[in-house]
């Protein structure tokens, strides 16, 4: 006769199974994840409100506390708000998160440090270029076409005018080169030597500041003789009231976002690190709470924390509602009959086998 395995083998491997499908579980989430978006960590949990729409919390938009998915898209491929609200344009009506144009994550002119989650408003791009001054490159200790935490000076690099941009190649093939006049795709700037664009509905698509005209500022987004060092994005958060990224240097009365080296400069693609995704609202609350550093939960509103009780409600009550169904499922089943049957069956050859 065989003896029934102790109460505590059982519970122990019990234990055991089922923390193992719980990481087994996990782990297919993350590997989805990652499948689907193409980065790691898939997911960013954000942190301020410059992207609000509105300041009670609204699903569509980002708040603080929200999940978003990252997708690893090439940088080249993401479409801005000047782009999006170009009538003609083949990405025209293009949204995300609410307004026209992508979201992105980036680095701050490629830094260590927390990432900042803004839109695209405007890409600028080479159009005419200038070999720079290889040999006086060289004397100043800089390396050809290599990227450096200092960068040369506009002066040594290109003594004949234009911006040093190590990121792109040059007509004699090298890495590197002397930019000296720029287009913006989506808007009328076509190989100027400094970039100004009124968004206000004209020139480019209208982008409402959300703040009164007075003075010399104006209700709309003006960018107005901006000199880009290289080329990449001009950013600004939905609720930072044409305050963009880029500092005073792009648009007049910008704080700018600032980096270990300053306000950060138009955004390279090698500091892109993807593009926002879908939202998944107030699930990164709880993160931000138990938070020892950042900001924390300052501006998570309050329905965010509303929306939060009401996920965890749902995921207690669910298996509630779903496990007496089940049970009764099961009852009624017309199996249920025919195993009660094999189980007596079973008992009985157990006990004839016992009594020999």
């Amino acid at each position: 006769m065989v003896k029934d395995a102790a109460p505590e083998t059982m519970s122990l491997t019990n234990l055991v199974r089922e923390v193992g499908i719980a990481v087994a579980m996990i782990g297919l989430l993350i590997g989805g994840l990652f499948l689907h978006t193409g980065t790691m960590p898939p997911l960013v949990v954000v942190e301020s409100s410059s992207m609000v729409h509105d300041a009670n919390g609204e699903i569509g938009s980002i708040d603080a506390g929200d999940l978003i998915l990252v997708h690893g898209r090439d940088p080249a491929g993401i479409v801005t708000f000047a782009e999006a609200t170009s009538i003609g344009h083949p990405d025209y009506g293009h949204t995300a998160h609410g307004m026209g144009g992508d979201v992105v994550i980036y680095e701050k002119n490629g830094d260590d440090g927390t990432p900042i989650i803004h839109r695209a408003i405007l890409r600028v791009v080479a159009n005419a270029t200038a070999t720079p001054d290889r040999a006086g490159l060289a004397e100043a200790g800089h390396s050809m076409g290599e990227s450096h935490s200092e960068e040369p000076s506009d002066d040594v690099a290109c003594p004949q005018g234009g911006a040093w941009d190590p990121t792109l190649r040059d007509t004699d093939g090298a890495l590197g080169t002397c930019v000296l006049t720029w287009d913006v795709p989506g808007t009328t700037v076509r190989n100027q030597s400094t970039v100004t664009v009124s968004f206000n509905g004209e020139e480019a698509g209208y982008y409402d500041c959300r703040r009164p005209a007075h003075g010399n500022a104006e209700a709309y987004l003006v960018v107005h003789e901006w000199q880009p060092t290289h080329e990449g994005l001009l950013t600004l958060g939905d609720a930072n009231k044409c305050s963009v990224d880029q500092g005073p240097g792009a648009t007049n009365g910008s704080a700018g976002v600032h980096g270990t080296n300053g306000v950060v400069e138009a955004i390279r693609t090698d500091w892109v690190i993807g593009r926002a995704g879908a939202e998944i609202p107030w699930l990164g609350v709880l993160k931000l709470v138990l938070s020892s550093s950042g900001p924390g939960a300052v501006y998570v509103p309050n329905s965010s924390y509303v929306g939060l009780l009401g996920v965890i409600g749902a995921v207690l009550a669910v298996p509630m509602v779903i496990d007496p169904l089940v049970r009764r499922m099961f009852e009624n089943a017309p199996e249920r009959e025919e195993a009660k049957r094999e189980r007596a069956t079973s008992m009985m050859l157990s006990a004839l086998l016992e009594e020999e």
